[in-house]
């Protein structure tokens, strides 16, 4: 024991001595899991931890607060970061509170237990002027004081669950990815936790579970559809009813609705309020899902026009409307609708996936010009880039008000109001038509697919782009294997978008899921994805992915194509009929989408992850290199995003209905 320590420990009680000399074990460098160190914590991380640097390396301390000195202990060591957890504060934050969860640090579905109240709220509001700020380039952004949420517990309607081999449910650890057995989610209502407690240790013939319960109308859903003998709740609902305000939504499983209820009427009414709705204005509602905004704002003004791309969500919404007149759904992708409108829209709600809008979409709604924007998000990154573009296409950012959506987590729900104005951004030459501008804010590379899934992956890369969809036959040549099929189509694809462009580089990609030699595409129709869920459940399968860059002046072009093997759990006839309902088949090679929240039809997979979602990002960055591109200053490739042992970290659900 050094000299040091030993003055330290003089005088201590044995028990007492002991415990400082074991959190004083520390390292003077971080080799593997275990290790401890002594840390000063001094920034926020994304995903809610406190950030400290050692050992040349930047570390995330789940647990821990900026300003505090702590003992962590090193969760994971990753190529270019460390994941740690705090074991001891010795200097603590005075925003430092008791967690009151048994569960709080192994579940990593709350990461902010330990702060007050009222320093989450604070640290909210923060983080949404620093996201617009630091990506929306706005200098000084009118952020109001955070909504708090009327319940900072028990707030949640819906649970998804992971069941163990014991048929015990549970969550999985973001870092460790160990199973913990929850008896009661304090983030739950009592509906949820009820149906948890009669659920728990029964449904071992599944592996993930979802549970939705309403604690204004007492109705709940279950899924999937589960036998056992001693559940004594029905399963294997539909649909369930679900309250906001004084008006009731049906909700189907595969629909999304958000999770706390009196936040979401918050919202509705920071919209209706702030944009000074009357009753002349024709609004538009983008991505309205069950029809939430629609149908709480319709009584405020003369017609409301719904749009909406799944058909499970629309057939919920029609039947929420009731008798409302003035409302009308339009089924479709927003970025598809808006340039067919016949009619143009005073008002505008935006409330797109944690992904944000497409560039599509946001061109065609500069092109509309409706004279007031209210664009709901619960991701600030996404928002700031957003309304960077709106703002380009004339608007002004007149507000942003964020609302607490998810207390005891880092998220955070915003609505920004805009009106038509002078700029806030740079000026820019207003002979630009509405699509230029998208594109001028991604001049050099552009990504030749409408893939949502692919533009998210492109959005964690943290490159500026342009989405330009190729327009080409996707049929196979005979006699080329799956391999061979996506690599060329993937060039193809690229080829056409670049043949309408002077410069910049092209991305391509195909995938298509291969299962005993047979390469996979997309259902035609609900019976076609029907039959290859029911062909590929249980199986252990790979998915191929082909990918090109195309330099387009000089011509030159790189493309590969990757695979990744990937195990589907078996999946119930009436999971996969959900799934159909939900319309997430529709435009997937082999009928499922590996991320999807609602059917997790993974088990297991091997390779690289993202190249399952569709885009093999890790090798996107290698061929970018070849081609010279030339990298912001400072930027690096997240290991998220890197294909070795991490690249299934990107699984994380850290949206807006985790935990």
């Amino acid at each position: 024991m050094s000299l040091r320590i030993g003055v330290l420990l003089l005088g201590l009680s044995t028990s007492v001595a002991y415990s400082i000399y074991q959190i004083m074990e520390i390292t003077e460098r971080i080799k593997q899991q275990g290790d401890r160190a002594t840390l000063t914590l001094t920034s926020w991380g994304r995903l809610g931890e406190a950030m400290a640097e050692f050992d040349g390396q930047n570390v995330f301390v789940a647990g821990g607060i900026p300003g505090e000195r702590v003992v962590a202990e090193v969760v994971k060591v990753h190529r270019k970061y460390v994941s740690a957890k705090v074991v001891h504060v010795l200097e603590p934050s005075p925003d430092r509170v008791e967690p009151p969860c048994p569960y709080f640090g192994e579940c990593t579905g709350c990461q902010w237990q330990h702060l007050s109240y009222e320093a989450q709220l604070r640290i909210k509001r923060n983080k949404v002027t620093d996201a617009l700020q630091r990506v929306g380039h706005f200098a000084d952004p009118n952020v109001t004081e955070v909504n708090p949420s009327p319940d900072q517990y028990g707030y949640r309607n819906h649970a998804r669950f992971t069941i163990n081999k014991q048929g015990s449910l549970g969550f999985v650890n973001r870092e460790t990815r160990q199973f913990v057995r929850i008896e009661k989610c304090m983030l739950m209502h009592h509906g949820v936790n009820t149906l948890l407690e009669d659920l728990q240790d029964n449904c071992g013939e599944t592996t993930q579970l979802s549970i939705r319960a309403s604690k204004y109308s007492g109705d709940f859903l279950i899924q999937p559809y589960l036998v056992h003998p001693d559940i004594s709740v029905n399963t294997g609902q539909k649909r369930y009813l679900e309250s906001v305000g004084s008006r009731e939504f049906l909700v189907s499983s595969p629909s999304f609705f958000q999770v706390n209820v009196d936040q979401a009427a918050a919202a509705a009414n920071v919209v209706r309020e702030k944009l000074k709705l009357n009753a002349n204005d024709v609004l538009l509602d983008a991505y309205t899902g069950v029809g939430t905004f629609a149908i709480l704002l319709a009584s405020a003004v003369k017609k409301v026009i719904a749009v909406e791309e799944s058909s499970a969500a629309v057939a919920d919404a029609k039947q929420n409307a009731g008798d409302i007149e003035n409302l009308e759904f339009v089924l479709g992708r927003s970025e598809d609708v808006f340039r067919n409108l016949s009619i143009t829209p005073d008002v505008v709600v935006l409330d797109p996936p944690r992904s944000g809008c497409q560039p599509q979409a946001l061109a065609s709604l500069i092109e509309m010009n409706p004279s007031r924007v209210a664009y709901v998000s619960c991701d600030v990154e996404t928002l700031g880039r957003d309304l960077k573009i709106l703002c380009q296409g004339g608007y002004k950012l007149d507000e942003v008000v964020p609302l607490d959506m998810f207390p005891q987590t880092h998220h955070v729900e915003c609505v920004a109001l805009l009106s038509l104005g002078q700029q806030e951004l740079r000026s820019l030459d207003k002979t630009l038509s509405a699509d230029e501008i998208v594109a001028k804010s991604a001049p050099e590379l552009i990504l030749a697919s409408a893939s949502p899934r692919r533009k998210e992956l492109m959005d964690i890369l943290g490159l500026d782009f342009a989405i330009i969809p190729s327009e080409i036959s996707e049929d196979p040549i005979l006699g080329e294997s799956p391999l061979e099929m996506v690599r060329r189509l993937s060039l193809e694809k690229s080829q056409a978008v670049a043949a309408n462009l002077e410069c910049g580089l092209v991305i391509g990609a195909d995938s298509t899921v291969v299962f005993e030699g047979l390469a996979i595409g997309k259902p035609i129709d609900d019976d076609d994805a029907r039959r290859m869920l029911r062909y590929l459940r249980g199986t252990t399968h790979h998915v191929a992915t082909g990918i090109t860059v195309l330099d387009v002046e000089s011509g030159k072009s790189i493309s590969d194509a990757m695979t990744s093997e990937i195990t589907l759990r078996y999946l119930s006839d009436q999971e996969i009929d959900a799934s159909i309902a939900s319309g997430v088949p529709r435009d997937k090679a082999g009928a499922y989408a590996v991320q999807d929240t609602e059917l997790r039809p993974a088990s297991d997979w091997q390779g690289c992850y993202n190249n399952i979602v569709g885009l093999p990002v890790c090798r996107l960055v290698e061929m970018l290199r070849e081609l010279h591109y030339q990298f912001p200053a400072g930027w690096a490739v997240s290991d998220s995003i890197v294909c070795d042992e991490d690249c299934p970290t990107i699984i994380a659900q850290q949206g807006c209905n985790s935990p």
